[in-house]
């Protein structure tokens, strides 16, 4: 491990913002791994929460369960359900609250993003400057002194190689939450068109409403 250290020690004065780099993607990748490995599941047993709080004529206890699982599929069922309940459109209040959510799977996205560009233009900084660190000693003292040659060469690889491996380790993990954010987004708007076509056979679903209203009027 001190080997390890030691030999990207070596390589210049660009390793200090790489490593700020390695350590921002870590840490932005295991919190998103935590916020978003479990974001998708549970809707399938909401679902047929609600199914069941319908049929026997309480749909408060689906309302209940979606609040006490909680997530963004939670989130938005209970957002429909607590829409239908005041007698409000579903499908608005669903949408809504799916738009508020998304931008939190999204959330620090953006930061894995910058570093799988940035870390690579941060090794090729490195290597020019470990390159201009060899030739300046060639230009003084031509090749008498090969260990400052070398010493640049040696920091010129190690910056690229560490800025590649960076960006290599930063691409997959963003690849991974930015396909999870997919299947999880998948989810809400599966499980919001099985609500909204429960609700639609449900007592005093909106269509019903409006036609009510609709009637009300025309006899005025």
């Amino acid at each position: 491990m001190l080997e390890i250290l030691n030999t990207l020690a070596q390589g210049g004065p660009v390793m200090v913002p790489l490593a700020v780099c390695s350590l921002l993607a870590a840490t932005v990748i295991i919190e998103r791994y935590l916020a978003l490995r479990k974001a998708d599941r549970g809707g399938e047993e909401l679902i047929a929460t609600i199914r069941r709080a319908y049929r026997s004529g309480d749909g408060a206890e689906g309302l209940s369960r979606c609040e006490q699982i909680g997530g963004p599929v939670a989130n938005v069922l209970a957002a429909g359900l607590r829409a239908h309940l005041l007698e409000v459109p579903t499908a608005e209040a669903m949408e809504e609250r799916a738009l508020a959510d998304q931008r939190m799977l999204n959330r620090r996205l953006v930061v894995l993003d910058t570093i799988v560009t940035l870390a690579p233009l941060l090794g090729l900084l490195g290597t020019v400057l470990g390159m201009i660190r060899a030739f300046g000693i060639i230009s003084v003292s031509g090749t008498s002194h090969p260990a400052g040659i070398t010493g640049g060469v040696a920091e010129a690889l190690i910056a690229t190689a560490t800025g590649l491996g960076i960006a290599i380790i930063t691409l997959i993990g963003y690849n991974w939450c930015r396909d999870k954010v997919r299947q999880v987004t998948e989810e809400i708007e599966l499980r919001a068109t099985q609500l909204e076509n429960l609700l639609a056979g449900a007592p005093g679903t909106d269509q019903e409403k409006q036609a009510e209203r609709e009637e009300a009027s025309v006899a005025h």
